[in-house]
């Protein structure tokens, strides 16, 4: 498992999982409760077919940005 931080009571965690035998990846907002991380019912589910894909994507938009923030 790997997690961004949100803020100071918030992390996006993303972790393969597996739910009925198929294994998905997970990204998830998870919210700090009595000193335990818990999942929000914000997130989304990734195929595993599909991760090349969600990576040639988010690759796309981070140039998209980083030209941007050099125009500036």
């Amino acid at each position: 498992m790997e997690f961004i931080e949100k803020n100071a009571l918030e992390q996006i965690q993303i972790e393969m999982k597996e739910y009925r035998k198929k294994k998905y990846l997970d990204i998830r907002t998870y919210y700090q409760s009595d000193g335990e991380w818990k999942p929000s019912k914000k997130g989304v589910t990734v195929h595993p077919e599909n991760l090349d894909r969600l990576i040639e994507i988010i690759q796309k938009v981070k140039g998209e940005y980083d030209k941007e923030e050099h125009a500036e």
